[in-house]
């Protein structure tokens, strides 16, 4: 089944010159970028994004980390995106992703983890209706 979902490549990503790298990996494995964005988001954005996560304790490093420089925005369209985008991620946690994935490979770290995907065909149409209106189905 053909899906879309949101990519944001995060600010460690940028920061650490790994933009091609990790756009190389999803489109080695056959997903197409339909829309891609490097901006800068403030603290309301963030919020409105992870608003299910704007309560918790962790939060507040959170929108300090993703606010603190550029980032890449991007939709991904293919066969099973949204798992698909997640096996290639890897695991939340840096530390303890297999070798293989973006955050196995790159990250030592459960915040600074390079990488966001939805997680459910629920919250990729609220996060491409967020961050790509003109997609919004």
């Amino acid at each position: 089944m053909t899906q879309r979902t949101l990519v944001l490549l995060k600010p460690d990503t940028v920061r650490r010159g790994l933009v091609g790298e990790i756009l190389g990996r999803f489109e080695a494995k056959g997903l197409t970028i339909v829309a891609m964005e490097l901006r800068h988001i403030d603290a309301a954005m963030s919020d409105q994004h992870y608003a299910e996560h704007v309560e918790r304790d962790f939060y507040p490093d959170l929108r300090t980390f993703v606010t603190s420089g550029p980032l890449v925005s991007l939709v991904l369209e293919g066969d099973d995106a949204i798992e698909v985008v997640r096996v290639i991620n890897g695991a939340t946690d840096g530390r303890k992703a297999a070798p293989g994935t973006i955050r196995g490979d790159y990250s030592l770290s459960n915040r600074e983890n390079l990488v966001h995907g939805s997680d459910s065909t629920e919250s990729a149409a609220r996060e491409i209706a967020l961050w790509f209106p003109q997609l919004a189905l």
